[in-house]
């Protein structure tokens, strides 16, 4: 049973997709940006390697504009060495990897020009996974588009569109239950009938379930059936409701606790879990961490000190206490401790907590610490200035941060940047 995440990760210097306006989008343009993104790609799926994840969705953006103008780019020769060596790392390391293309990819449109765009779009996604060198078990998720007045029709028009499709796409798509129209029932009648895998959305389903009978874990043994063995593991994706958005909004973290409940329903199942979250590998590595049975070996200790130091200055901000104890808990090598779901349930209350101008303080001048004997005279009085403004409530704790990590980025200051402490509100 695998854990990962979506297309983007925090703290992971260099990993950034980038793109361009559509007037900017010459062939030269191009394909300097698909050379930066697989390079972007690569550092990912290392990281990733580096820290136990072997499940990924690699962004839709790799190639930019990739089913319009891009299309009829080589860029599969162009990079062939590049494309050869991520898709061999991520097979020799049994990494399993994704693509979701968006909304606007719509095989059921009753519109001839739309549903003709996404099968474009289908093809290129395709074409990535097919250029990585990754056989069929690396899928396309896909929702199965509107209802236009008759979701019957609807979703007969998806099963004769699929038909039409290249078997490239054929053998990789599977579909997805959704949070408006077709709940997970309407997914698997058609993904039967299509004779193509169906993956459950936990939130999708609270959101709009089936009926108010049946269990989560009763739709996730009948998806388990449309898995066949050259798909790989049953695919499910997990997420959280954010309490402050609508529903189906994705919260900002995993909650451990919640997701544990869950995790241990499915001991049974040989299933592979996609979190759909805002923080991307933090909630990853959390579950992971605390599924792992992270004890007091020396190996896994340093693993969630390793982890600790990225978090620690964050928690620091917010609660001194939880600091102090997360510290303690990590030097006790009691044989009945659990360090990882002891040390992120109190991270977890820390982040929790709002943060306090001492704290802030305190946390931005360890932070500080790292600059204050290289910093031009210039860039000392700009952090002096900032923290004046901000203690006197003139400027922003944000104002501080960007400072700080553009200090980080020109002083490549590795430690900070793979550090959370930048990017947790």
């Amino acid at each position: 049973m695998n854990i990962g995440y979506a297309c983007l990760a925090i703290a992971v210097p260099a990993s950034d997709m980038k793109s361009c306006v559509l007037r900017n989008a010459d062939e030269a343009r191009l394909t300097a940006l698909i050379g930066h993104n697989l390079d972007a790609l690569a550092r990912l799926i290392d990281y990733n390697i580096q820290n136990g994840i072997k499940l990924f969705r690699i962004s839709s953006d790799l190639v930019p504009f990739g089913s319009s103008l891009a299309a009829d780019l080589p860029w599969p020769h162009l990079f062939a060495e590049k494309l050869a060596a991520i898709g061999k790392r991520i097979a020799d390391t049994g990494m399993r990897v994704s693509m979701h293309p968006g909304q606007y990819t719509v095989l059921n449109s009753p519109d001839v020009s739309v549903a003709a765009r996404a099968v474009q779009d289908l093809q290129y996604h395709a074409r990535v996974l097919a250029a990585l060198g990754l056989g069929p078990g690396h899928k396309l998720v896909l929702h199965l588009g509107g209802v236009y007045g008759n979701k019957k029709q609807a979703m007969d028009r998806f099963i004769m569109n699929f038909r039409e499709l290249e078997p490239a796409v054929q053998n990789r798509l599977v579909l997805e239950n959704d949070d408006g129209l077709f709940h997970i029932g309407d997914v698997l009648e058609t993904a039967v009938a299509a004779g193509i895998p169906a993956v459950f959305d936990c939130l999708h389903h609270a959101v709009n379930p089936a009926n108010a009978t049946d269990a989560e874990l009763d739709w996730i043994r009948r998806c388990a059936s449309t898995w066949r063995k050259q798909d790989g593991a049953q695919k499910i994706h997990y997420s959280q409701q954010n309490g402050d958005k609508k529903p189906g909004a994705h919260s900002e973290s995993i909650a451990i606790d919640a997701f544990l409940d869950f995790y241990r329903q499915l001991a049974e199942l040989d299933v592979d879990i996609m979190l759909e979250v805002k923080d991307k590998n933090l909630s990853a590595l959390k579950c992971i961490n605390c599924v792992s049975g992270r004890g007091i070996s020396g190996r896994d200790i340093s693993i969630l000190e390793a982890e600790w130091a990225r978090y620690k200055y964050s928690v620091l901000e917010h609660s001194p206490e939880h600091y102090q104890a997360i510290r303690q808990l990590l030097r006790d090598k009691s044989p009945s401790a659990d360090p990882a779901l002891a040390m992120y349930q109190m991270i977890e209350a820390a982040l929790a907590l709002p943060v306090a101008a001492g704290s802030a303080v305190n946390a931005a001048q360890h932070v500080w610490g790292y600059f204050k004997d290289k910093a031009s005279a210039s860039e000392k009085k700009r952090f002096q200035d900032l923290m004046q403004k901000f203690v006197s409530g003139e400027n922003s704790l944000q104002n501080v941060k960007n400072h700080l990590l553009k200090l980080g980025r020109n002083y490549q200051e590795d430690y900070l940047l793979k550090g959370y402490y930048f990017y947790i509100k």
